[in-house]
């Protein structure tokens, strides 16, 4: 019977809260703007009736989470080179163009908010000139280039974490102020997806807030970077729980709540703006309600910007064997251009908020190919030699189907749009997706 080996730092309680962090990297993009505006959506169109799905996406994002560390505990290498070394070149490069699509995707969209946001705080301070989102879009990604290539947007980024923090309190404290209807609630943990506009594609950027291809893919290099090895499977675990279980589930359940009270009914969820959002926190702070959300919503973008920026460049490099570290010019001068890229975010057309949940609904899309990969590596006793134990095969087994039903949802969906060329993009996206999925899936039987 194969024993769990205990760091003897874990006996130390303040060495063992210092060494937390890899999965509250991934928890803080996991509670980014993208969440926060599907959980509104979601509260202001249909009420109640996806408190289930509010559930199980902060569970199925700590289990997919769970399956990610395991596999980068006993490899003590990046999930790329892994995938290279075992399934092959070809399979790698699928991993990381699906990565590539779906976190460049959302890096043009969360850049779109944080350029967005400051124009709407500039203008209602009464600076015009600056109420140009485009000046914005250029302005963080300089900031964000300058400051990770340079490893300076540490403060910026503590900062905006700050903001995103009031804000999560400001729900908390919402959610206990406004009257939150036992009955309704308890029938939205019925699992059903709402009829009418947008059920689909709301359901599934709720569960792509948590279970998401960015958020497994990076977990392995965030380990790295603290030096975790597969004797720190305790700290991984307390690591885990604490961060996407205990907070994000906390931080989804307080919005999704307040958002269902409070905004159902009041305001059209087809064309919800920020403004409108903002309403949500009225009942605890009044006329100052807008301003803290705008500021909320501009900490979140900024603090997500800095995580996501990362992870294409991880994937990248460590598929050219490049160094991952700024010391690495290559790797340095990719991470530089990533971030300038995401400038054109801020050229976009159209609400935030709408968008916003599009792309996480879109990244779901693309995360089963991802969660299938990593519980084949997990079954391969060369990869791991314990193999993966049989609550976790089960329950991998299960978020994959899952992902893959409220996915499917969303995509067929798209399928009567699929003349626009967004439509169109989904529906390719999904289906070469699906099918390197089943070929995996194949080849792994097969073998």
């Amino acid at each position: 019977m194969a024993t769990t080996t205990r760091n003897p730092e874990l006996t130390d309680v303040g060495g063992f809260l210092r060494r937390l962090g890899p999965t509250w990297l991934a928890g803080a993009i996991a509670a980014g703007p993208a969440t926060m505006a599907s959980l509104l959506t979601a509260g202001a169109s249909f009420g109640y009736a996806l408190l289930w799905v509010v559930i199980l996406s902060a569970v199925f994002g700590a289990l997919g989470q769970h399956l990610a560390a395991r596999l980068g505990l006993f490899t003590e290498e990046g999930i790329v080179t892994t995938v290279e070394e075992h399934l092959g070149e070809r399979w790698a490069w699928v991993l990381v163009a699906d990565v590539v699509l779906a976190a460049g995707l959302a890096q043009l969209i969360i850049m779109k908010t944080a350029a967005d946001t400051s124009a709407a705080i500039a203008g209602s301070m009464g600076l015009a000139t600056l109420a140009d989102p485009r000046i914005w879009g250029v302005t963080w990604a300089v900031i964000l280039a300058v400051g990770l290539a340079g490893g300076g947007y540490r403060f910026a980024e503590i900062g905006a974490k700050l903001l995103v923090s009031v804000v999560v309190l400001a729900f908390l404290a919402t959610a206990l102020v406004v009257p939150i209807s036992p009955a309704e609630a308890a029938g939205g943990l019925v699992p059903a997806i709402p009829s009418g506009v947008g059920g689909a594609l709301v359901a599934a950027g709720i569960m792509g807030g948590a279970v998401h291809i960015t958020l497994l893919t990076m977990q392995s290099y965030t380990m790295r970077a603290r030096d975790w090895t597969r004797e720190d499977r305790d700290l991984a675990a307390f690591d885990i729980g604490t961060s996407m279980l205990v907070a994000f589930g906390i931080y989804s359940l307080a919005i999704f709540l307040v958002a269902a009270s409070v905004l159902e009914g009041t305001v059209d969820p087809a064309a919800l703006t920020e403004i409108q959002a903002a309403e949500a926190l009225g009942p605890l702070v009044g006329e100052y309600a807008t301003w803290l959300f705008l500021f909320g919503l501009l900490g979140a973008a900024v603090s997500t910007l800095g995580g996501n920026t990362v992870v294409p460049p991880y994937l990248l490099a460590d598929k050219l064997d490049w160094e991952l570290s700024i010391e690495d010019a290559r790797y340095r001068g990719l991470l530089a251009g990533v971030a300038l890229l995401s400038a054109l975010g801020g050229f976009i057309e159209g609400a935030v908020l709408p968008l916003l949940v599009l792309v996480l609904a879109f990244g779901l899309v693309g995360t089963p190919f991802a969660l299938v990969v990593i519980l084949v590596l997990l079954n391969d006793r060369d990869v791991v030699p314990e193999g993966n134990p049989l609550w976790a095969n089960a329950g991998g087994v299960v978020l994959v189907g899952v992902a893959s039903v409220v996915a499917g949802s969303f995509v067929a969906d798209e399928l009567a749009t699929v003349t626009e060329p967004l439509s169109a993009l989904v529906v390719a996206f999904a289906a070469a997706m699906a099918l390197a999925t089943l070929a995996l899936v194949a080849r792994a039987v097969v073998r």
